[in-house]
Order: C-alpha cells, then structure tokens, then sequence
C-alpha cells in the first residue's frame, strides 16, 4: 500500500498564486479491473456515512453529482473525466479552489487489481481548505479504501461471479 499526502511546485508557467496539495493511496484488491470498474462506477456503492451521494444521470463525463454531509449544505461536482475501465475523475468547485478526485484501475492479473485514489486541492484558496481537506482524508483515506476492497471482495464471493478482464 501506498499512502502520501504533499505540496508540490508547479511548472514555472502555472499561476504565481496557485496552490497545489495532493493525497494518494493505492490498493491491491483481489477482484478482476472489470469488477472494479463496475463496483466503483456503482454510486449505489459509494459508502461513506455519513456522506450520501448522488448522481444526476449516466456515469459519464459532464454528469452532475452531489455530496450531502449532515449539517451542511450540498456540495456539488461532477464527473470531469471518464475513460472506461481505465480511469475517472470527479470535480468539486470551492470558493476560489478545486477538489479533484481521480481513481485508477491498474490489472495486475486476470484477477488482482491496483486502485489508486489521488485527491488534489488546487487554486489560489486552497490553503483556506487544506486543514480541512487534511483532516478529513488524510486519516482515512488508507482504512477507506482498504474498507472498498474489502466490499469488492465480498461481493464477488458472494456472487459466485469471478469475471476476468476483457
């Protein structure tokens, strides 16, 4: 497992002012990329509580979503990129700054696959959420996404299904 959380430069000609603060964790998981992509790619199985997430059409780029965390407002984003069964990002507009979130599907083996969540927190704002973003992932980005393999596991012994990749 992999797990890093920095602040790195950008190249020179990126903005004077911009921010850049970055978390990744990868996980090896014993289920094929193809069962991955499904399980992720499900927003039903995105479970965090005591976030609630929804998506407002098909899981591709443009498509909006919203986050809902009791006691604040609805935090808006929407899918930035999708290339199936390969990589998706999602984009979450702050004031003055923006939260990305890119996961990665890497096969391994017909059925072992490396996920990898990268986070970024970027704009001339960000250090205003960089506290925040830190405390609530930094922490818990490792056991939450080992809690996600587990689940993709689980799920396919409880299928029965082993699906390899095609």
């Amino acid at each position: 497992m992999i797990a890093a959380f920095g602040r790195r430069e950008l190249p020179a000609d990126a903005a004077m002012s911009e921010n850049l603060r970055h978390f990744e964790h990868s996980v090896e998981v014993g289920v094929s990329a193809t069962v991955a992509w499904k399980f992720l790619t499900d927003i039903s199985n995105w479970d965090d509580p005591p976030a609630h997430f929804t998506l407002e059409g098909p899981f591709e780029a443009g498509t909006e979503g919203t986050t809902e965390l009791p006691g604040l407002e609805p935090l808006s984003w929407h899918l930035l990129e999708v290339q199936a069964g390969e990589r998706y990002s999602t984009k979450m507009p702050l004031d003055g700054a923006v939260l990305l979130f890119e996961w990665r599907f890497e096969a391994l083996s017909e059925r072992k696959t490396r996920l990898t969540q990268r986070i970024t927190l970027t704009g001339e704002n960000a250090n205003a959420y960089a506290g925040q973003v830190e405390a609530g992932f930094g922490a818990n980005l490792s056991a939450g996404m080992q809690r996600i393999a587990d689940a993709m596991e689980r799920q396919q012994r409880e299928s029965g299904h082993f699906e390899s990749r095609s």
